[in-house]
């Protein structure tokens, strides 16, 4: 994927190199654009075939605005904003970009960010529609029935940022106010969400919220034991730290999406 950054610090738009290429190393950022008028001279010289896939925009910039930039540029490329500023601006115009993101950027907001991208861009090809349709893929992004699932999270081990795809997770759990990931190979990592959220973030074909404490994959469940009263306990792998029992009331549920 080719992106580009409309920036003015400089420190921000390497700062935001580094988090992209940590989310995906296949990521080139072709340009670094530090004011709207070098902007309009770069994206006026580019052709179909040499235009970047996304556009980061910082909104407010020293020779003007990232809304002038793109009604002067006619740019149909999607954008993803990024800003200091939590005002107006951002839920006038929420509406046509991909998605905004506050300074400092965070690596798992960025993260969903650009999988929000990936998955609008998925469903224009299938779709059958032309790439410069923007707006009519916005349209679309904002239409029901639409199902936008993450596949990778972004993870803090110590100075280092690290990237994890969802393939890698065998379940998540809370404990002590703090929400970690299990990877298939047994590594506890924090991440920075609640498990409801990750209810909602997550494929349901592939994950069950079993109890208040535990979010599970399917691939990780090992085996299922009955009790008395019809409770079931689970052993996962890897191990778990507690014992992992369905909660009563998402039994039937459970017992479903097993099945499915």
């Amino acid at each position: 994927m080719n992106v580009a950054i409309l920036e003015d610090e400089s420190l921000s738009a390497h700062r935001l190199e580094i988090l992209l290429v940590d989310y995906d190393s296949s990521i080139k950022v072709v340009a670094f654009l530090s004011s709207v008028a070098e902007a309009i001279e770069w994206f006026r010289d580019q052709t179909p075939a040499t235009q970047p896939d996304l556009v980061f925009m910082d909104i407010h910039l020293e020779d003007g605005s990232a809304f002038g930039l793109i009604e002067k540029a006619k740019l149909t490329i999607p954008v993803i904003f990024t800003t200091a500023y939590d005002s107006y601006a951002i839920q006038a115009f929420k509406a046509n970009s991909i998605d905004y993101l506050l300074k400092p950027i965070d690596e798992n907001e960025l993260a969903a960010a650009i999988d929000k991208f990936k998955w609008t861009r998925q469903k224009q090809y299938a779709n059958m529609m032309a790439p410069s349709k923007w707006s009519t893929l916005l349209n679309w992004q904002d239409s029901p029935g639409q199902a936008s699932y993450k596949d990778r999270f972004m993870v803090t081990i110590g100075t280092k940022i690290k990237s994890v795809g969802v393939d890698q997770i065998a379940y998540f759990f809370y404990e002590e106010k703090t929400t970690y990931l299990t990877t298939q190979d047994g590594q506890n990592m924090v991440v920075e969400y609640s498990l409801d959220k990750l209810t909602n973030l997550l494929n349901p074909y592939q994950f069950f919220r079993v109890n208040r404490a535990y979010l599970v994959s399917l691939s990780a469940i090992q085996s299922i034991h009955t009790y008395a009263g019809g409770k079931l306990s689970l052993t996962l792998y890897p191990s778990s730290r507690h014992e992992v029992l369905v909660s009563p009331d998402r039994l039937n549920d459970f017992k479903k999406w097993l099945g499915k």
